[in-house]
């Protein structure tokens, strides 16, 4: 602790910030799976990027890392990059088929849900029905609503691909950024959307159950957005006024997308004042390290 400012220094291998909703708020946790610290606006926060690079699946260090953070043999044949993963309709787990059949059954041949949420604009996705609300935070949805349940992935998949070309599915991260949320009638939406699928498919659908409105801790928005990358900027520092989705947001109009750096080591301080010792819940009042 300095002048009453509590300093977290931790050296670990990125992957992507831990959530929870809270009373509709979403909060945020950095740092490695056995030491973290609680993440929010008004602390201060400063990256080194070690030059050191980890596989997220196999932990082996790595020159180069390819996808989410992998090494190139985990990229060739791991199951974590499976083309399906991407696009739900091409799996093939409930045939007992895929790079790992043994990974597919535990995370694909699950029960699954078809969504739609309001990131930036609307979007149809795909998740395990387990990640929810994780993968609603990770996307910065203001407002998402499930629209279907499957017994697998591969199903979901189907009516994403028929759903995509009315909705798109893509998250609008620079409106996100900026806080450019608009009001959306989910269920209306829903309603229109599932009335063009096919029967089998349209078995599938449910529209009974509540929309889900998610808050983020931001103190102001961005009106233009400057992306940082490690690769371009491996020391930088700044003062966090925000996170949504995956994204820090600083001053200065930077973002940060923290799950995109997934793999690479970092050496991170981050200050905040310690009589108020959990930044998402108290927004005022913080000092700074630097």
């Amino acid at each position: 602790m300095i002048g009453g400012t509590t300093i977290q220094r931790m050296i670990f291998t990125v992957s992507k910030m831990t959530t929870q909703l809270v009373n509709g708020l979403a909060e945020y946790r950095i740092g490695a799976p056995t030491h973290d610290c609680p993440i929010g606006p008004g602390q201060t926060i400063s990256i080194r990027d070690t030059g050191k690079r980890f596989c997220c699946v196999c932990n082996r260090p790595t020159r180069s890392l390819f996808g989410q953070g992998l090494c190139f043999p985990c990229f060739k044949t791991g199951p974590e990059n499976s083309e399906c993963i991407i696009r739900p309709a091409l799996c093939q787990g409930h045939l007992g088929r895929g790079r790992d059949p043994d990974w597919e059954r535990r995370h694909h041949v699950q029960p699954h849900v078809v969504y739609i949420a309001n990131s930036g604009g609307i979007k149809v996705g795909v998740t395990r029905q387990s990640q929810i609300p994780t993968r609603w935070i990770d996307q910065g949805a203001s407002d998402a609503l499930i629209i279907a349940e499957t017994p697998n992935r591969y199903e979901a998949g189907c009516i994403e691909v028929a759903l995509t070309p009315s909705l798109g599915d893509k998250t609008h991260w620079q409106r996100m950024l900026k806080g450019m949320d608009q009001s959306l009638d989910l269920h209306a939406i829903a309603e229109t959307s599932i009335s063009t699928l096919p029967s089998h498919l349209k078995s599938m659908t449910v529209l009974h159950l509540p929309a889900v409105s998610i808050r983020y801790p931001v103190t102001t928005y961005p009106t233009q957005v400057k992306s940082i990358k490690l690769d371009k900027h491996p020391v930088f520092e700044g003062k966090i006024i925000g996170i949504r989705g995956q994204y820090l947001i600083l001053d200065n109009n930077r973002v940060l997308n923290i799950r995109n750096h997934s793999g690479i080591e970092v050496e991170l301080l981050l200050s905040y004042n310690s009589v108020h010792p959990h930044p998402a819940e108290d927004l005022d009042n913080q000092s700074s390290l630097f």
